[in-house]
């Protein structure tokens, strides 16, 4: 039986990957399958560069995106998929190796799901993770100085000039194809509800 499969899409600092880190927790491996973009970045010698000469790693051409279909597909027909874990170029950190197993249920979740069009004709449902501009600001602050050990500076350029151009034009316009919008200010709490919900539903009828 075809996996069901599932894209969580939404700007940087709206909640993806806490909000991930929670569904996780409700489902074993061999229930669900979680894939990340973010494992697919390619390295920072091939990231395009802005006029300011800044790498920039907030486009959809910043990411292998074969790579991140071939491996979508793979899981799909019923194949294990082995990656190493992306870093964010932290020298401090020790990439895992990622082992992603077949599941009746796969996600996918990233930036571009949605712009990717070959791999969102695969998806059978889309979840947007909504926040106000502002909190995602102070958010992305919070984890790329604290986790990733990024000057402020650096933030808050390229948030302005990456960032934020990047989810008006690769990202908010495909809200309106979404078939759930979690939204994300204070907490995702009824959403999260709401998706594990119908994901223990469809587990019974897969299962």
């Amino acid at each position: 039986m075809k996996p069901y499969l599932i894209g969580i899409c939404g700007g940087s600092g709206s909640g993806k990957t806490s909000f991930i880190r929670r569904l996780r927790q409700s489902f074993s491996e061999e229930q669900v399958c979680i894939v990340s973009q973010d494992d697919y970045y390619l390295p920072r010698e091939q990231q395009h560069r802005d006029p300011n000469g800044e790498q920039n790693f907030d486009l959809p051409k910043s990411i292998d995106k074969k790579r991140f279909r071939q491996d979508i597909e793979k899981l799909m027909g019923g194949e294990s998929v082995t990656i190493e874990e992306y870093v964010f170029n932290n020298p401090e950190a020790k990439p895992k190796i990622l082992v992603f197993k077949p599941a009746p249920i796969i996600i996918v979740e990233g930036l571009f799901v949605f712009h990717y069009k070959k791999i969102a004709a695969h998806l059978d449902l889309k979840v947007f993770i909504n926040a106000k501009e502002n909190l995602k600001v102070i958010r992305r602050i919070m984890r790329d100085q604290v986790e990733r050990g990024y000057p402020l500076d650096d933030v808050l350029y390229k948030y302005q000039h990456h960032v934020l151009p990047s989810y008006e034009r690769f990202i908010l316009p495909y809200k309106e194809e979404a078939d759930v919008v979690v939204n994300n200010n204070h907490d995702f709490e009824r959403g999260l509800e709401v998706l594990e919900g119908f994901l223990k539903n469809k587990l019974s009828l897969l299962l």
